[in-house]
């Protein structure tokens, strides 16, 4: 916007802020700089349209973005300067994920007899891996009555919950599909919070006997270099775990596209 006549408009191009090209996740270093963190962020965004910050969902990290290690650095340091905030920048974390490569079946009986009423809840399970990007599937078929429906969400709670934490290496498990079939219950012992014990403990197992795999991110990236080092740079991806797809030349360079893990990136 600008100060002009109604009647001769002036329009301005905007200026052009370059896109972030760096991340580092940003680490409070003591409680009371954790109370100050998302007011020191906002405001050194809004002073700096090149700083961008945002939440990672699957590694509950906070990602400061920015044109490169040190104009991250700067802010780190101007973050302690001006709002008395101390934090540590560190590499993100890869939000690797867990699933199963074969269909499996389990059962899980979570029972415990105490004074007065006990604990009972008995449920079993199908696995079934599902394309990638599916996400996770909860399907109740039960029938006849084997479990009360008014027990199946807290099943579905129970089986949520432990996907949480798959069990090769504790990564979110996805793309698979769940199906509670059977299991037994019992008229005063039965709670919510068996049935929930009891479909936790079901995955688990039919986790571990899907054959479970790790899920790597993997990055799609164009690399645009000179002539004389394109064998130097497919070098260096090929250093990387990187697979080139293909090569094209353009306006006297080559544009290199491949495929990246991750991790290999943010090294």
């Amino acid at each position: 916007d600008t100060l002009c006549t109604r009647d001769k408009p002036m329009p301005i191009a905007p200026i052009l802020f370059p896109e972030p090209a760096f991340n580092e996740a940003v680490h409070p270093k003591t409680k009371a700089d954790l109370d100050k963190l998302g007011v020191a962020l906002s405001r050194l965004s809004e002073e700096d349209p090149t700083l961008q910050v945002r939440r990672e969902a699957d590694t509950n990290e906070t990602i400061l973005s920015g044109l490169g290690e040190t104009h991250l650095e700067v802010a780190a340091e101007k973050m302690l300067r001006k709002f008395g905030v101390g934090v540590d920048l560190e590499t993100p974390r890869v939000p690797y994920k867990e699933t199963i490569t074969i269909p499996a079946r389990a059962e899980y009986k979570h029972k415990k007899q105490t004074g007065g009423h006990g604990q009972y809840g008995h449920v079993f399970l199908e696995l079934e891996p599902l394309p990638r990007g599916s996400g996770r599937e909860f399907i109740d078929k039960v029938v006849g009555g084997r479990i009360p429906k008014n027990y199946i969400p807290a099943v579905e709670k129970g089986v949520n919950e432990a996907a949480q934490e798959g069990v090769l290496a504790g990564y979110p498990v996805v793309d698979i599909k769940t199906r509670v079939y059977d299991g037994t219950y019992h008229p005063v012992d039965s709670s919510d919070i068996c049935f929930k014990i009891a479909g936790a403990q079901a995955l688990k197992k039919g986790l571990s006997q899907g054959q479970p795999i790790l899920l790597e991110p993997i990055m799609n990236i164009k690399v645009s270099v000179p002539e004389d080092f394109t064998g130097d740079i497919i070098g260096d991806l090929n250093a990387k775990r990187a697979k080139v797809l293909g090569m094209n030349p353009e306006d006297g360079r080559n544009v290199i596209e491949a495929q990246v893990p991750q991790a290999e990136i943010l090294r």
